[in-house]
């Protein structure tokens, strides 16, 4: 057991700050607390309790960059959530909950980890993989990496116009977008989801661009999308002791 599991973090308050919608299902909620220092990937328990005492709590991983002065995590709203609907449709600056954390020891990346890095993210498992780019982009900036993004529809894509912004401004970052539901709206983004044979070029682009083997894979999705992806790059030759797995809520 190590300092970062639940029982020996404490639950401090939480103030919301901000809530951004981010896509028609996924909002960015932006917290002041006084959480310890995170790693990029980790995440955080929040509970939220009701005026008769009920509580429910849910993990969030953590899209800030550590270091970052608000706390930021992506929530996707679930119907039959008893907490993501509360942030979606009911928070608002000023309402108090709980965190604890930041909690997590595998799923990280430290900027003295190097790369190249390839991120293979579903849906709203693309959280963590944000806080790994922001993090690279502050501390190591030309170390490459490749952000594999899959999502239903193009305006599903969490952070899509970012995401852009940071692949045509950084020579070392590359993004390729598959849409399940829509077709393909850029050269080299896919219609379907990423395949044996789409990961495989992409692993090979990457290796190729930064000239050396990719060090290091984190894939985060739902279970059935972490094990396609994890096995597939298995596959393609990718050593499994490189790739590093999170599941995560929401389907792609």
């Amino acid at each position: 057991m190590t300092a970062t599991e639940p029982s020996f973090s404490p639950w401090r308050e939480a103030v919301i700050e901000r809530v951004e919608r981010r896509t028609p299902r996924v909002v960015s909620l932006f917290l002041r607390t006084t959480i310890g220092p995170s790693m990029a990937g980790q995440h955080v328990d929040v509970r939220l309790t009701a005026p008769d005492g009920y509580q429910a709590q849910r993990s969030y991983s953590i899209a800030s960059a550590p270091g970052a002065p608000v706390l930021e995590l992506v929530v996707e709203r679930l119907e039959d959530g008893e907490v993501s609907p509360y942030f979606a449709d009911v928070a608002e600056p000023g309402d108090t909950i709980e965190v604890r954390g930041p909690l997590g020891g595998h799923f990280v990346w430290r900027a003295s980890d190097g790369g190249p890095l390839l991120l293979v993210g579903g849906g709203s498992g693309v959280a963590p993989l944000l806080a790994i780019i922001r993090h690279r982009v502050a501390a190591s900036p030309t170390v490459p990496a490749l952000l594999a993004y899959s999502a239903r529809a193009w305006d599903e894509l969490i952070y899509r116009d970012d995401l852009l912004r940071l692949s045509a401004d950084d020579p070392h970052f590359h993004l390729r977008f598959a849409t399940t539901r829509d077709a393909p709206r850029r050269d080299g983004d896919l219609g379907r989801r990423f395949d044996r044979g789409a990961l495989g070029a992409l692993l090979r682009d990457l290796e190729r661009s930064a000239g050396v083997p990719t060090r290091h894979a984190f894939v985060c999705g739902s279970t059935p999308f972490v094990e396609d992806v994890a096995n597939a790059l298995v596959d393609e030759g990718l050593a499994a002791e490189r790739i590093r797995t999170e599941r995560y809520g929401g389907t792609v």
